[in-house]
């Protein structure tokens, strides 16, 4: 069985790292190349790096930073945030990322995503999918979660494995920053009907959140912030803990 990874993410807002609950309410958690190196120090299997406002804003991600962060870091590292178009991948590729990770642009240009494969291959592509459960049932979400699309959850992760992607993101927008547990419902139902990895985001809070995404959720990878951020949780800890919950983590 494959090992199931730790990924800590850093959401970056005007050069910080910064956390929220539900998209909202952020607070700033500290320097990301400072984080970077902590976690990459600390045992986590890879580094997620999300500039959260460049789609909303219209810009492109942070290069200088990334290459900051990728410097530090010996682990594999996914960049995501205001990526548009091929030459956004080189450029964030050449500055250090091992993945690059997009979410409004392939929803408003699907044909993305073939391209980067194209170009890239898979291994390059984790598509991020941001939803809410509405009255009327999952929705995917753009510009960091601020415009619903009547884009259903489901039917947009089968195109985007189908159209090439790697790996699917999947952040549940009822659960993010909650640390009540991940959407374990529907990550399992990801995980089952899909060929391609689901990595976990939304709703850490204590160890047994990470077990149960695991067991019950079945995801291949977890993703979580804030526990981490600031210290709520530790990654050799947490490691330490799942191992003896016979689940197949790196020590």
């Amino acid at each position: 069985m494959l090992a199931k990874r730790i990924i800590p993410c850093l959401d970056v807002k005007d050069g910080m790292t910064v956390k929220g609950t539900n998209f909202v309410n952020l607070r700033t958690a500290g320097d990301p190349v400072e984080l970077g190196k902590a976690y990459s120090d600390n045992g986590a299997d890879e580094l997620c790096f999300l500039d959260i406002t460049a789609s909303f804003e219209g810009r492109k991600t942070f290069t200088d930073m990334v290459s900051r962060v990728a410097a530090t870091i010996n682990i594999p590292f996914t960049v995501g945030g205001g990526i548009q178009e091929l030459s956004d991948i080189e450029r964030l590729l050449n500055a250090g990322a091992d993945k690059i990770s997009i979410n409004s642009a392939a929803i408003y240009n699907p044909s993305l995503i073939d391209d980067i494969a194209r170009h890239f291959g898979s291994q390059v592509i984790v598509c991020a999918i941001d939803a809410h459960q509405d009255a009327d049932g999952w929705h995917c979400y753009t510009k960091g979660g601020r415009q619903r699309q009547e884009l259903k959850l489901f039917d947009w992760a089968h195109e985007v494995q189908e159209r090439g992607a790697g790996e699917i993101l999947f952040t549940s927008m009822n659960h993010d920053g909650v640390k009540e547990g991940f959407a374990n419902e529907a990550i399992a139902l990801l995980s089952d009907c899909l060929s391609i990895p689901i990595i976990a985001s939304g709703g850490a809070g204590a160890m047994e959140h990470f077990r149960d995404v695991f067991s019950v959720g079945h995801a291949d990878a977890a993703l979580a912030a804030s526990v981490f951020h600031f210290g709520e949780i530790s990654i050799p800890e947490l490691k330490t803990y799942l191992k003896a919950q016979d689940i197949t983590v790196r020590l």
